[in-house]
């Protein structure tokens, strides 16, 4: 645990940013990279908690996995290279390593038990196992495999057609990654688009999958080729110095290369629906993954209703939009929502809490959050919960605070963003 005490600002935030590569695209480069045939570089890679988790895992299934400084290398096989571990693979904080890899690991044939921490084991793991127990996954664990520990006897899957009763990219690209094993065709269908990294990811990799948006298609049992891949900068990280820029005035803020994926970019669209003074430049496309440069300059904002299919292409960014909302005029309403709920911990309630005690007027609703603004924060302690996200959100608060900020353990923002507290140091006048 690692107390951290973050005096007030009052001053402008001006500069440049290179924002770490993408947690998303890190975890499925390595995936495709252990299982593909051939060398995968993959370049600016997140070295983060979470990400090394799944590096992990693939080591102790016999993958060469080098890295060097945000570079990594793999030395793929393909899946019959792969091996039984001896070992337990342990998860951390990851749900997102612990939803893929069950999707691989059940089309492998050997036993594997995975596991995690503390927050892992609360959170549900049955809107994966379902999907994949009709595949034919052979998956045990606590409440009838609803929890970690679960341990996953590889069988012969067979293909499905599956619609998605949550919006989740992680289960939807679980029951694809287990469609490369299976027999004949996997389909999913989505009434919401969620995030299609895993799709542009394996038709980087040479996979026979196809998509118009809300369904995808994979075929049996292939061959992937290995291929470099460039991962962008991480918008769910560069959410946190835009809304800096947004609320702390006389910033103006560059974030370099960050991925601008359509299925991601709802705090973009929020942020202009507010008014927000933003450009985008440079854009280009590596890997079917949009990236360009980011601009912001500091602008007085409106509040706005984010609800319906925008949530899904933000979710992980509500928490810092929740703090923005707390410096805007008006009142902000955040809906649908839901999925808050189980992530790494209760966000709409830890966000409503941590917002609480730095002084804002905020209300946690079932599935959301209601958010009067403009209210002067106050400073005081504050609860990470473990979680990266309000963490971060904290650190945030702290530069437009009367008082300082104190957040109880900052260890868990080293899941996502390693060099957060030097990138916030790098751009304070």
């Amino acid at each position: 645990m690692a107390e951290r005490v973050l005096a007030p600002c009052n001053k402008a935030l001006q500069g440049e940013l290179e924002i770490p590569g993408d947690k998303s695209i890190s975890h499925r480069a390595v995936i495709l990279g252990s299982i593909a045939n051939g060398t995968t570089k993959v370049s600016n890679f997140l070295d983060g908690e979470d990400c090394m988790r799944t590096v992990k895992a693939f080591e102790l299934m016999g993958v060469s996995i080098e890295k060097q400084d945000s570079t990594v290398i793999i030395e793929g096989k393909g899946t019959s290279a792969l091996k039984e571990p001896v070992e337990p693979l342990y998860f951390g904080n990851s749900g997102t390593t612990t939803r893929l890899m069950l999707g691989i690991l059940s089309g492998l044939p050997f036993f594997t038990t995975v596991y995690g921490d503390a927050s892992l084991t609360k959170r549900p793991m049955d809107r994966v196992i379902d999907p994949l127990r009709a595949m034919n996954a052979s998956i045990d664990g606590r409440q009838d495999g609803s929890y970690l520990p679960l341990s996953i006897r590889g069988e012969n899957l067979q293909g499905i057609s599956y619609t998605l009763p949550v919006k989740s990219a992680q289960v939807k690209s679980a029951v694809l990654l287990a469609g490369l094993f299976a027999n004949g065709e996997t389909k999913v269908i989505e009434d919401t688009p969620t995030r299609n990294h895993t799709e542009n990811m394996l038709e980087a990799f040479g996979a026979a999958i196809s998509s118009d948006g809300r369904e995808t298609t994979i075929t049996n049992i292939q061959t992937l080729t290995a291929t470099n891949v460039y991962v962008p900068g991480d918008i769910s990280s560069a959410a946190f110095f835009l809304v800096a820029a947004a609320i702390v005035p006389g910033s103006k803020l560059t974030l370099k290369n960050v991925g601008l994926n359509r299925t991601r970019t709802g705090i973009i669209d929020v942020l202009l629906t507010m008014g927000a003074d933003l450009q985008i430049t440079n854009q280009q496309i590596s890997g079917g993954e949009e990236f360009g440069d980011i601009t912001i300059t500091y602008k007085e904002l409106s509040s706005t209703v984010i609800e319906g299919e925008i949530i899904p292409r933000l979710i992980d960014e509500i928490p810092i939009l929740a703090l923005l909302a707390t410096q805007v005029e008006g009142t902000t309403i955040i809906r649908n929502a839901e999925e808050l709920r189980v992530k790494e911990t209760d966000r709409i309630a830890a966000v409503a809490d941590v917002l609480t005690t730095l002084g804002a007027d905020i209300e946690a609703t079932v599935d959301g959050l209601v958010i009067h603004g403009r209210k002067t924060l106050t400073g005081g302690e504050i609860k990470s919960y473990n979680d990266h996200r309000i963490a971060m959100m904290g650190a945030i608060a702290s530069l437009i605070a009367k008082d300082d900020v104190i957040i109880d353990d900052d260890s868990s923002i080293y899941i996502s963003y390693p060099n957060f507290f030097d990138h916030l140091q790098d751009i304070i006048l």
